[in-house]
C-alpha cells in the first residue's frame, strides 16, 4: 500500500510541475499590473469555442473630448505624404518613397475595417497629419493610443509615432527624420532588441536647447507583441503629476516618474568633478605593497623545473619503436596536373600506420612528465597593508555652472500633429485607429469598439487547442516530453490501483481458517454467548417479528446446538480434523450440491452414532446454512454433508 502512495504522491507532483510550467509561459511576468477593462471590452471577448464568427463593424466614434481620431476607414483624405529627402544618406534611398495603402488585416479582417499598411521594404517611409486642435500641456493628462499589427512578423524596423512640435514654419511636405518633435512612442524592433519606445525632448531652461530623455526599458518580455501576427493596442499616458504609463493591450507595462525613471535625468546634478583638478605625482592608491623586510628562504630554488620526468615510469610491453606513427599513403597517386617546377617535388600524404592500433604505441618512447615536489617557483615578498595609502583618487566637487530645476518636465512643447516617419526590412506593417485625448475612458470605450472587436474576431478564429499545443511543441520541443507524461501517468494510476491482481499469500493466510487447532470448552463457551448476544441485539432491531423471523430464529437455535456437539465431537478427532486440509470450504450460501468425502462421511456417521439429529432432511440443512450465513462466530467453521 505505501507503494501505491509513493506512485501516487509522484504523480501529482508531475502533474503540478506541468501545469505551473505551462501556465508560467503564458505569464508576461509576476509583476504586471492588470488594469480593468472597460465592460463593453469584457462582453465582446465571449464564444471562444466557436470556430468563426461575424462581426457587424462601425467606424467607432468618440464619446468625449479629442484632439485626433483616425480609424482610416475613409481613407487618407487628412493625411500628407512627404516629399523631402533624409539628410547625411545616398541619393538612391534617402528619398521617402515608401509606399502606404488603405486595407483591410490579412488574417481575422472584419467587413468594412481598414487601416494604414506600411508596404515597401527597405525604404523610408513618412507621412503625417495635423491634429483637430493643439495638445497644450498644463492641467489636463495626455492620452495617446493605437494599433500595430506585424502580419508578416518583423526582422528589423519600427511602429512608432511622433508627435510634432507646434511652430510657425511647420510643413507636413517636409516632414523628415529632423523635424522637431515633442514625442515619440511606440513598438521597435532590430536583431534580438525588443523595444517599446518613450522618448520626450526636454528644453534646457537655461541654454534653450532640447534633449532627448528616454524612459527606462520595461522589465517584461516583449517578444511575443512583435511574433505573434496579432493586433495590439499601445497606450501612453501622461499625467500633470509628471507620472507616466504604458500600456499594451489595456495591461502596464511599465510606469515611473518624469523626474526620477528617465534617461538621463531630467534635471542635471547640482556638483560636477573639477576639470581642471588633476591627481598628485605622490599619491598612492595601492591598498597593499610587498613586504621589504621579508627575505628569501635559503633553501628556495627558483631554478626547479615545474615538471620532470616520471622515474618509476616503464616502457609498455610491444610499443614499437621503429614504426612511425605516420607513413605515406601508399594509395595516394601525383595528380596530372602537378608541376614539380611551379609546385615542388610530390609528396604522398600522410596516414596513420595501421601497426600501430594494435600496439601500445609506435615512435620513440619518452617517460612521461609529473609535477615536481621541489618545484616552488620565483619567490616574491608576502603582501602587507600599505602604511601611506591615501584611497582612490577622485576630481574635487564643484558647483555646476549649468545646473537647473525643472519641477515640471509635463510641461512640454505643445504638440500640432502626429506622424510616422519609418524604416523597415518588413512589409504590411498595420497602424490603425488612432486617439489623442485626456480622458482614460475615453480612449477605453475607443478601443472596445475598434480593437476589442479585432481581439473577439482573433479568438473566435484561434486554432484549436490540440493545434496550439503541437505548435508549441514546434518552437519547444521538450514539450513533447511533459504532453507523453501528462498522458501516460493516468493510464499507469488506472492500471496501478484499478487492475485486479492475484491476491498474495499473506491474504490467503489471513482469510484461511486454521482448522487444526484445538478448540477448547472455554473458548466453545465464549463463542456460544456472543452468538446468544447477537440473538438479543437482532430481537431488539425487529420489535414486531413476523412469523418468517420466529422460523428463522428457531432454525438458529437448532444450528446453534448442532454446533456445539459438532465441536464437542471434533475434540476428541484431533487426529481425523489435521488430515482433512483441501477438501472443506469456508461456508458459503451457494455450496449446496457439494458432495462430502469421505472423512465428513465418517463424521457423519459419529454425530449420528452420538444421537446428533438423525432425522434432518437435506432441506433442513439448506435452511440451517442460510441461518448461518449470518452469525458473527470467527473461529467455528461448519462442514456441510449430505444425508444419503
Amino acid at each position: 500500500m505505501h507503494f501505491q502512495w509513493d506512485w501516487l504522491c509522484l504523480g501529482v507532483l508531475i502533474m503540478s510541475s506541468v501545469t505551473a510550467g505551462m501556465e508560467n509561459e503564458e505569464n508576461l511576468d509576476a509583476d504586471v499590473e492588470v488594469e480593468n477593462f472597460d465592460k463593453q471590452s469584457q462582453e465582446a471577448d465571449v464564444d471562444r469555442d466557436k470556430s468563426s464568427i461575424e462581426v457587424a463593424y462601425q467606424t467607432p466614434k468618440p464619446t468625449g473630448e479629442v484632439y485626433f481620431t483616425e480609424s482610416f476607414d475613409e481613407g487618407l483624405s487628412r493625411w500628407v505624404l512627404s516629399v523631402t529627402l533624409k539628410e547625411d544618406t545616398d541619393d538612391n534611398v534617402a528619398k521617402y518613397d515608401g509606399r502606404w495603402e488603405v486595407e483591410e488585416l490579412k488574417e481575422n479582417a472584419m467587413p468594412g475595417d481598414k487601416g494604414l499598411v506600411l508596404k515597401s521594404v527597405a525604404k523610408y517611409h513618412a507621412i503625417s497629419a495635423m491634429l483637430t486642435k493643439a495638445f497644450v500641456f498644463d492641467d489636463k493628462p495626455l492620452i495617446v493610443q493605437y494599433e500595430v499589427n506585424f502580419q508578416k512578423g518583423i526582422d528589423c524596423g519600427g511602429a512608432y509615432i511622433k508627435l510634432l512640435s507646434s511652430s510657425n514654419d511647420l510643413n507636413l511636405e517636409y516632414f523628415f527624420d529632423k523635424t522637431p518633435y515633442t514625442i515619440m512612442f511606440g513598438p521597435d524592433k532590430c536583431g534580438e532588441d525588443y523595444k517599446l519606445h518613450f522618448i520626450f525632448r526636454h528644453k534646457n531652461p537655461k541654454t534653450g536647447e532640447y534633449d532627448e530623455k528616454h524612459a527606462e526599458r520595461p522589465d517584461v518580455d516583449l517578444k511575443k507583441f512583435y511574433l505573434d501576427k496579432k493586433t495590439h493596442l499601445y497606450t501612453l499616458v501622461l499625467k500633470p503629476d509628471d507620472t507616466f504609463e504604458i500600456l499594451i493591450d489595456q495591461t502596464v507595462v511599465s510606469k515611473g516618474s518624469l523626474l526620477e525613471n528617465m534617461i538621463p535625468p531630467v534635471n542635471p546634478p547640482k556638483e560636477i568633478e573639477d576639470p581642471t583638478d588633476k591627481k598628485p605625482d605622490d599619491w598612492d592608491e595601492r591598498p597593499k605593497i610587498p613586504d621589504p623586510n621579508a627575505v628569501k628562504p635559503d633553501d628556495w630554488d627558483e631554478n626547479e623545473p615545474a615538471k620532470i620526468e616520471d622515474p618509476d615510469a616503464v616502457k609498455p610491453e610491444g610499443w614499437l619503436d621503429d614504426e612511425p606513427q605516420y607513413v605515406p599513403d601508399p594509395n595516394a597517386k601525383k595528380p596530372k596536373d602537378w608541376d614539380e617546377e611551379m609546385d615542388g617535388e610530390w609528396e604522398a600524404p600522410q596516414i596513420p600506420n595501421a601497426k600501430c592500433e594494435a600496439a601500445p604505441g609506435c615512435g620513440e618512447w619518452v617517460r612521461p612528465m609529473k609535477n615536481n615536489p621541489k618545484y616552488k617557483g620565483k619567490w616574491r615578498a608576502p603582501m602587507i597593508d600599505n602604511p601611506n595609502y591615501q584611497g582612490i583618487w577622485s576630481p574635487r566637487k564643484i558647483p555646476n555652472p549649468d545646473y537647473f530645476e525643472d519641477p515640471h518636465p509635463f510641461k512640454m512643447t505643445t504638440v500640432s500633429a502626429i506622424g510616422l516617419e519609418l524604416w523597415s526590412m518588413t512589409s504590411d506593417i498595420y497602424f490603425d485607429n488612432f486617439i489623442i485625448c485626456s480622458e482614460k475612458e475615453v480612449a477605453d470605450r475607443w478601443a472596445a469598439d475598434s480593437w476589442g472587436l479585432k481581439k473577439l474576431v482573433a479568438s473566435a478564429n484561434e486554432p484549436g487547442m490540440f493545434s496550439q499545443l503541437v505548435t508549441a511543441a514546434e518552437e519547444h520541443p521538450w514539450l513533447w516530453v511533459l504532453y507523453i507524461l501528462t498522458l501516460a501517468l493516468p493510464v499507469g494510476l488506472t492500471v496501478l490501483f484499478c487492475w485486479p491482481g492475484k491476491k498474495s499469500d499473506e491474504c490467503i493466510a489471513f482469510k484461511k481458517p486454521d482448522i487444526s487447532k484445538q478448540i477448547t470448552k472455554g473458548e466453545l463457551k465464549e463463542e456460544a454467548e456472543e452468538f446468544e448476544d447477537d440473538e438479543l441485539e437482532e430481537e431488539k432491531e425487529n420489535e414486531a417479528p413476523d412469523e418468517d423471523g420466529k422460523m428463522k430464529r428457531r432454525e438458529m437455535e437448532e444450528t446453534k446446538t448442532e454446533l456445539i456437539k459438532d465441536n464437542t465431537m471434533k475434540m476428541g478427532r484431533e487426529a481425523l480434523v489435521s488430515e482433512v486440509e483441501g477438501d472443506e470450504d469456508i461456508y458459503d450460501d451457494d455450496d449446496e450440491n457439494e458432495v462430502p468425502d469421505e472423512e465428513e462421511n465418517e463424521v457423519l456417521d459419529g454425530s449420528q452414532d452420538d444421537g446428533f439429529n438423525k432425522s434432518d432432511s437435506e432441506d433442513e440443512k439448506k435452511e440451517d446454512d442460510e441461518g448461518m450465513g449470518d452469525l458473527p462466530l470467527k473461529s467455528v467453521r461448519k462442514r456441510r454433508v449430505r444425508k444419503d
